[in-house]
């Protein structure tokens, strides 16, 4: 962690031209990709913009990740393969396990596990998240798509860029009284005092417009199948939180404790405090081929701690609207 000052010739400069000159560690491209990370604070606030303009006086503290990161290394760690072929992979992620190395996590990844299912994935997209395309997070179960080649990856970037992907999740949040359809609209950002977090209550951002459709309601929880017209790093865990009703254990953006303790709204708080993780599944992806151009449509139920937490919420009745939830997917395929 780096903090600095703005000296008087520094008045009116540009925040990454100010901090490569103070600080010849990194260039100038680093330094706006810093900045644009959240990693840059001017005074009380996070800076995304790298034009920023700065004032004599103002404090930067600039929290620089390590100059080098070891790259990743094959580990045995099983994977739940849905389908492979010589140019993409296409796993089911367990919640707890993080995609990718990075501070505090330099092993029991995704990528460790790709690298020693296949070993010619390395240098596949960069050393350090080598076939990644997209992310989900730690906390978060479900589909992913991993690119075996170079062509593959530039194909499925390329989906992700124009939007042509399929994707579909179950969440279950905290609160009840939802409109049967909704449709979230917004910017989104860095959240201006912490950097882990992010918000909508930005005035500049990025768009981001989720989807959601109510498919049961329980005494304290609505469970939604949710559709992603963009890919906002915690998309749908802000929309669902700024609107009060944030996912079921997301201690990030916080889920309210549940005091009830008689009766329904009781079995079910009970049910809700077991929860150790966030009630947020991929449960759909749907995608072209990127060599073949074959249409590919892969769908996985719910794991056991969210089934389990369906099951008390909403009976049998809400596990079975969530599998015709994914299950329509596959049907609409065939049809």
């Amino acid at each position: 962690m780096a903090n600095h000052v703005v000296a008087e010739e520094g008045n009116g400069q540009r925040l990454d031209v100010y901090l490569a000159q103070i600080d010849p560690t990194f260039s100038r491209a680093q330094l706006k990709i810093h900045i644009e990370q959240g990693r840059v604070q001017v005074d009380d606030s996070i800076v995304t913009k790298a034009g920023y303009k700065l004032t004599a006086g103002q404090h930067i503290t600039h929290d620089a990740p390590p100059l080098s990161s070891p790259e990743a290394k094959p580990e045995a760690i099983p994977l739940d393969i849905r389908y492979e072929d010589p140019w993409v992979i296409v796993i089911n992620k367990a919640p707890g396990m993080v995609v990718h190395p990075a501070a505090g996590n330099r092993d029991g990844t995704l990528v460790n596990a790709l690298l020693h299912h296949c070993p010619d994935l390395e240098g596949i997209g960069g050393v350090q998240r080598p076939g990644i395309v997209h992310r989900i997070d730690k906390d978060t179960s479900g589909l992913l798509v991993v690119a075996k080649t170079d062509v593959a990856h530039q194909g499925l970037i390329r989906q992700f860029k124009t939007r042509s992907l399929l994707r579909r999740y179950i969440a279950i949040v905290l609160g009840i009284r939802l409109a049967p359809q909704g449709e979230f609209v917004t910017l989104h950002g860095r959240h201006p005092h912490d950097r882990r977090r992010f918000t909508t209550r930005v005035s500049q951002g990025k768009p981001a417009v989720t989807h959601y459709e109510v498919l049961a309601e329980s005494s304290l929880c609505t469970m939604v199948e949710v559709s992603l017209k963009t890919g906002r790093t915690h998309q749908i865990r802000v929309h669902f939180a700024e609107i009060g009703k944030p996912i079921v254990a997301d201690t990030l953006y916080g889920t309210p404790p549940v005091n009830a303790t008689v009766g329904a709204a009781g079995t079910e708080a009970a049910a809700i405090r077991k929860m150790a993780r966030q009630a947020l599944h991929a449960g759909v992806l749907g995608f072209t081929h990127p060599v073949t151009g074959q249409e590919l449509l892969f769908v996985a139920d719910l794991p056991q701690d969210m089934a389990d937490l369906s099951r008390c919420l909403f009976g049998e009745t809400g596990v079975n609207k969530v599998n015709n939830a994914l299950n329509k997917w596959l049907i609409a395929e065939k049809t």
